[in-house]
């Protein structure tokens, strides 16, 4: 018999990306992993970008304090950069890097915002800030 643990629950239902609706902002790649003994610890990526942020700090501590407060998850910040999100055009470019995280993985970064809009061109760059 298999038993799901609630931290691979937990981490099942997190969205894979969740973004401003428009602008151009600031944007982090988060590892997320269970805190569980028999988890295996590969973890989930997960993207999250918003123009309320002033560093990707910001978002990072936001993101993060939400999903360690039930003490089965566990996040680290693998990198960030910016996204600009036209919805008016159905397009999303992903470009720059963290000056505090140093550069997400634009690639994998593209392939979760192709899950949440699949109508979308969504490109990335590694020009830019």
């Amino acid at each position: 018999m298999c038993t799901q643990t609630k931290a691979a629950a937990l981490m099942m239902n997190i969205p894979p990306a969740d973004i401003d609706p428009s602008g151009v902002f600031k944007y982090v790649l988060i590892r997320v992993h269970s805190r569980e003994e028999g988890d295996d610890d590969s973890g989930v990526d997960i993207v999250r970008g918003y123009g309320w942020a002033e560093y990707h700090a910001d978002i990072y501590d936001k993101v993060s304090e939400e999903l360690e407060k039930g003490g089965h998850l566990d996040c680290e910040c693998i990198g960030g950069g910016r996204i600009k999100h036209e919805p008016q055009d159905k397009k999303i470019h992903v470009y720059g890097y963290s000056m505090g995280f140093g550069r997400a993985n634009h690639a994998v970064t593209t392939e979760k915002l192709k899950v949440r809009y699949p109508d979308y061109e969504v490109t990335w760059s590694n020009d830019g800030y």
